[in-house]
């Protein structure tokens, strides 16, 4: 199996605009799209960065996701199920870590 690769860094900003102007113009990250409940897609080219605003959450980095071969195998490996995330911008599905931080999942690419 091809080693997993980071994907996407997904940071929780009270004011998403502001926090996309910032990754930018400091960064020169592209604009790639934006989601119908207001998430902001940025990308180098390589890695993605979601913009989100979850004001139930704790703001700053939120999750990260690898692009894997196989959810399947990563599962085995893990020794868990992965949680299908509907909500998310392509096909994801979520495992949680030894210390029970949200990690992404998924076979398919970011919007990039």
């Amino acid at each position: 199996m091809e080693r997993p690769r980071i994907r996407h860094i997904a940071i929780n900003a009270q004011d998403r605009d502001a926090e996309a102007d910032y990754y930018k113009k400091v960064f020169g990250l592209e604009e790639i799209e934006r989601g119908s409940n207001g998430t902001i897609y940025m990308s180098d080219g390589h890695v993605g960065v979601a913009i989100i605003n979850v004001p139930t959450m704790p703001w700053g980095v939120n999750h990260f996701g690898f692009h894997v071969e196989s959810v399947e195998e990563i599962e085995k490996t893990a020794g868990t199920t992965a949680e299908k995330n509907i909500a998310a911008a392509a096909g994801e599905h979520w495992i949680k870590d030894e210390e029970g931080y949200r990690v992404d999942i998924s076979e398919h690419s970011w919007p990039i």
